[in-house]
């Protein structure tokens, strides 16, 4: 699996997802809001993990400005 995610937005990833768990601790969302929120926190802390986002390999992007082997 090669890495297709620049630390940048590993790091935005991993911002967004502990903001969606502290609203869910805190109550401020609940429901089923609160679950998409949980879910998706997840994919982004898994995501920033491995560096690989399968949906910017289905669209052909990526954010990996870094060399390349040779």
């Amino acid at each position: 699996m090669k890495r297709n995610m620049s630390n940048a937005d590993r790091i935005i990833r991993m911002v967004l997802a502990v903001i969606f768990m502290v609203l869910w601790f805190q109550n401020i969302v609940t429901g089923t809001a609160a679950i998409i929120l949980l879910i998706l926190a997840g994919i982004f802390i898994l995501t920033s993990f491995f560096g690989f986002c399968p949906l910017y390999k289905l669209f052909n992007v990526s954010t990996w400005t870094g060399r390349k082997a040779i």
